[in-house]
């Protein structure tokens, strides 16, 4: 399955409103980018996405990235240096806990639901809207496969 049609129209819809309702209260930016699968480490794969999408580029450093490997079930939540310093050290641990519960039950959609909320919910803590904020990243989910290496 290609990863742009892991999730029908409605899901894509109900994803991107996520994020944007995340943001409307912070200045931090939520993305999500899907590929097929993920070679090596986890986390290694989205840190390199975090940087080839230009997330670590916001003016405060407070982008986050919930990256999806689908055919290998493998998922991880990245926050730049702005948001990491600032959040307790089990920050992502709790918010990938609760989205695994969903995932393990084939809810994708709900589980990056509550994992962007969660994320919005914290950064509006850390991160408040300020009258001047400006949208510095896409909301719309990227997709990709790893054809490139890192």
């Amino acid at each position: 399955m290609q990863p742009s049609n892991f999730f029908s129209s409605d899901q894509k819809k109900m994803i991107g409103q996520a994020i944007r309702d995340a943001e409307l209260d912070t200045s931090g930016e939520i993305r999500v980018h899907i590929e097929r699968s993920c070679k090596g480490d986890v986390l290694d794969r989205g840190a390199y996405l975090f940087e080839k999408l230009g997330m670590h580029k916001t003016a405060k450093r407070n982008g986050v990235l919930f990256y999806l490997a689908i055919d290998n079930h493998r998922f991880a939540i990245l926050g730049d240096a702005g948001i990491n310093a600032v959040t307790p050290d089990d920050f992502w641990d709790n918010i990938k806990d609760k989205m695994q519960e969903e995932f393990r039950e084939d809810r994708f959609t709900e589980g990056l639901e509550q994992g962007i909320r969660m994320a919005g919910a914290q950064l509006k803590v850390h991160f408040p809207y300020q009258d001047d904020d400006i949208n510095e990243l896409p909301d719309d989910i990227s997709f990709g496969d790893q054809q490139e290496e890192k």
